[in-house]
């Protein structure tokens, strides 16, 4: 009679409707139906394929697979997905009308209907049902003693076509597995675009035959090969994602010149007597990488026909790398300083008639049009490329905002009205180090603005930039994850889509499923934690991290100089992140309380008042043998002694002095410790002046 029950139970449990709030999806579908029962798993589970789809359908359902029995552990009897029609009587059944392309304007739709016997994926192509594995995967439920998916059905299809991540390679190298595993957690967000940064000041990372040279001098060793290249973009391809490379020319050029300076565009001045005159000459005039971050003035001789012989040759060996229809050009950051000092190039500004500098680089951007066109490429560049003469057919990378001066999203719309397809990143720079509400409200399509249909179907979509000046393979993923799933959700679903508590909810659950493609956003902060305390007890370190985060925009290496590529980035900030976790509850009990004098949240407070007391005395115990913990003290310090007061106001003890809380305040607003800032400031403000 027991067992009975048991079973009973068990079946009651898995035969239960689930409700919306229950689900972790991300991005949400678009429209998604519930409906009673659920399908159970066993180990006889298998996927059969049907249509006509790529072959790296084959790769995406095996990759499938694997990834659910290893959450399962049901040892499933199929191994691997190799062609079509293999399982006839499988329980999942996935058709694809056809074979899709990697590409933009691709059908990326499906509808996933399970059933209580069997589940379906219909696609118009492989691309779509590759998004519905992902979204299957999100849906597995679960009781005390079996896996199940909830009986619903999901049509779904994404509101941008471009859906991009561009990770910086060239300032700090990001080796191949760092880009693969990141490859599969665009996947796993259903994003289509990798824009992949070879190029800048600090780095050449592109293996070339021809001109070894600049490998040789201008990478520090640090470059991919021809055929990791390729398989990069194989690998990509077969996640359904469309590989974007980027050389950034004429400026952020310190790396090209270091190996080419005969077409650079600087001058020396030679004193002769009484008079001075200009020269330019390969013995005279070089170039080194830099090592620091910001912009510089090296740029390319856009009056030199061999500028663009050497850059015809370069894209004669890049491009057939990439078999994307795009390429990147940069274009962005031109101070023009050595254009303006250089007579040469003053003189052919004259002679073509050009008035400023502004058009003598639409000039030598008009240039490279044609250099791409021979194989088949689109030229994109950043939004400095676009000026009045600037063809028609470029692709305008919005990027510039309040940081840089200019409205947000200004560059955007004035490229839709005039005529230029365009992509938005700015809003979405993870490098920022800002939290996810700062990325997840920032909408492609401009809410304040009208515009045409046909203008707004020039807005391809959007895409997260990370920079890497202060960034290594180690701490790559904490910086991209998890706050780009959700911005992922913006590019994908519906513009309603936009309730912080829900998707800071999923986001949660998306950011422990990631590790299972390899991401170490989570474990890596383990890793730099054990060395700042010098291998001892890292609890005190986790607490505080939980309510720590990085300087922001760009504040933590001020001018650019504090850090060079060669710096330490295993430090107490890079272990940080945004979003600190007892942060935000920190800050919603001071909500709570204030509302209403809860018990319940008062005594929220309470406990965390008490943990951070605590921690600082844990604190000071560890760095007796770790000097890596000192620059903490202070601000933890800071935190205690206010924590102290604040336990004080709360118990209404007249010891409280309410002086010293506001000194104390101004303590914890500090940005000077260990280039991190207490995320809790908000909160404590709130109670200190209540």
């Amino acid at each position: 009679m027991k067992y009975l029950f048991v079973l009973f139970f068990v079946t009651l449990a898995s035969t239960a409707q689930v409700s919306q709030e229950s689900l972790n999806l991300m991005p949400w579908p678009q429209k998604i139906e519930f409906k009673s029962g659920n399908f159970a798993l066993n180990a006889f589970f298998k996927v059969n394929v049907t249509g006509q789809p790529n072959s790296r359908i084959f790769v995406a359902a095996s990759n499938f697979l694997r990834r659910l029995d290893g959450r399962t552990g049901l040892f499933f009897k199929q191994g691997f997905v190799t062609s079509t029609n293999e399982f006839p009587e499988a329980q999942l059944q996935i058709n694809c009308v056809k074979a899709g392309k990697i590409g933009l304007y691709e059908d990326e739709s499906y509808q996933l209907t399970i059933q209580s016997n069997v589940i379906s994926i219909h696609a118009s192509s492989d691309l779509g049902a590759i998004h519905a594995l992902e979204t299957l995967l999100q849906l597995l439920q679960n009781n005390a003693t079996s896996f199940y998916f909830p009986n619903v059905t999901i049509t779904d299809m994404p509101r941008f076509t471009w859906r991009g991540i561009m990770v910086d390679a060239a300032r700090h190298f990001q080796p191949v597995d760092v880009i693969k595993r990141n490859l599969d957690a665009m996947a796993a967000m259903k994003m289509n675009v990798f824009h992949w940064h070879l190029v800048d000041d600090q780095g050449w990372r592109i293996e070339m035959k021809k001109h070894k040279v600049l490998t040789d001098k201008a990478s520090d060793g640090l470059f991919y090969t021809q055929e990791e290249i390729k398989g990069i973009v194989k690998y990509a391809a077969d996640r359904g994602i469309l590989v974007v490379p980027e050389i950034d020319v004429p400026g952020h050029a310190s790396a090209i010149l270091t190996a080419f300076p005969e077409i650079g565009s600087k001058v020396v001045t030679i004193n002769k007597g009484s008079s001075e005159t200009t020269q330019k000459a390969s013995g005279l005039v070089t170039y080194s990488l830099e090592r620091n971050a910001g912009i510089f003035t090296p740029t390319l001789d856009p009056s030199n026909p061999r500028t663009y012989q050497l850059l015809g040759e370069i894209f004669d060996e890049v491009c057939p790398l990439f078999s994307g229809k795009y390429f990147h050009i940069g274009g962005d950051e031109n101070e023009g300083k050595d254009w303006d000092a250089n007579p040469k190039i003053q003189e052919f500004m004259k002679k073509h008639k050009l008035a400023n500098n502004h058009e003598l680089q639409t000039y030598f951007t008009m240039q490279l049009i044609p250099m791409l066109k021979k194989h088949q490429k689109e030229l994109m560049g950043w939004e400095e490329i676009m000026t009045k003469n600037m063809s028609k057919e470029a692709i305008i990378h919005s990027w510039k905002g309040p940081n840089e001066g200019v409205a947000a999203g200004a560059s955007l719309v004035n490229a839709v009205k005039n005529g230029y397809k365009t992509v938005l990143s700015n809003g979405y720079y993870v490098d920022l180090m800002q939290g996810v509400e700062d990325h997840y409200l920032v909408d492609p399509m401009p809410k304040n603005t009208v515009l045409l249909p046909e203008e707004q179907a020039r807005i391809l979509g959007g895409e997260a930039t990370m920079w890497t000046e202060l960034v290594t393979p180690q701490t790559i993923d904490s910086r991209i994850w998890p706050r780009t799933a959700a911005i992922a959700e913006r590019f994908w679903s519906d513009a309603t889509v936009t309730d912080l508590n829900s998707m800071r909810k999923r986001m949660k659950v998306v950011a422990t499923r990631l590790e299972e493609l390899g991401i170490t956003h989570i474990r890596n902060k383990e890793v730099l934690l054990r060395n700042i305390s010098n291998y001892q007890d890292t609890a005190a370190l986790q607490t505080f991290s939980a309510v720590c985060e990085p300087l922001k925009i760009y504040s933590r290496n001020a001018g650019g100089i504090e850090y060079q590529v060669y710096s330490p980035l295993s430090l107490f900030a890079d272990a940080c992140t945004p979003d600190a976790e007892d942060a935000l509850q920190f800050n919603q009990l001071v909500e709570e309380y204030l509302k209403n004098k809860s018990v319940t949240a008062e005594e929220g407070l309470v406990l965390f008042f008490n943990k951070w007391v605590q921690n600082q005395k844990d604190l000071e115990g560890i760095s007796k043998n770790a000097p890596l913990v000192q620059p903490l003290l202070p601000l933890s310090k800071s935190l205690s002694e206010l924590s102290e007061q604040l336990l004080l106001k709360l118990q209404k003890k007249s010891e409280y002095k309410a002086t010293l809380a506001i000194e104390l305040l101004e303590k914890c607003k500090s940005k000077k410790h260990a280039d991190v800032e207490l995320a809790v400031v908000t909160g404590l403000k709130k109670i200190v002046e209540f």
